[in-house]
């Protein structure tokens, strides 16, 4: 499987921890930065790319560490086709997937340890979508509220 990870200044450790930890267990990783930790970085700048490459199929699923999770999160989000979630538990981190299709895993860099977050990654990776008519329904309507938006947006000016 292939998979992108991406990290400000506030996830930068852990997503270089992560990386070794994704290769040493045969995953391609894409690493959308940061390559190094500048304090007054922003997530978004590597976030978008991740979440613009999961929603291109460039790579299959994403992790997308902050300080927090959240403003990866929320930014993730905003690229049509991701359903990102910040994740602090192993249940959710695989119902997200097998329920919702989730595609990136947020994590909060400066929220939990290393250990914590390999097993998150683990088990987000390892789920699979389970497909059933009542999910699939669910996703339907996600994606009609994507395209209202998209439309109801394309009239204005940012």
């Amino acid at each position: 499987m292939r998979v992108g990870i991406a990290a400000d200044h506030g996830g930068f450790e852990l997503k270089e921890q992560l990386v070794a930890s994704l290769r040493q267990a045969g995953y391609e990783v894409d690493d959308f930065g940061a390559a190094r930790v500048t304090p007054d970085d922003d997530y978004p700048d590597f976030v978008v790319p991740l979440a613009r490459a999961v929603a291109a199929g460039t790579v299959e699923r994403g992790l997308a560490v902050c300080g927090s999770g959240v403003g990866a999160s929320i930014v993730a989000n905003k690229v049509r086709g991701v359903r990102a979630s910040l994740i602090v538990d192993v249940f959710s981190a695989h119902q997200g997937v097998e329920d919702d299709a989730m595609n990136i895993c947020c994590l909060g860099g400066r929220v939990i340890g290393y250990a914590l977050a390999w097993d998150l990654c683990q088990a987000f990776l390892s789920a699979r979508f389970s497909g059933l008519e009542r999910h699939q329904r669910r996703l339907a309507k996600v994606a009609q509220v994507e395209k209202e938006e998209a439309a109801q947006m394309s009239g204005r000016q940012p």
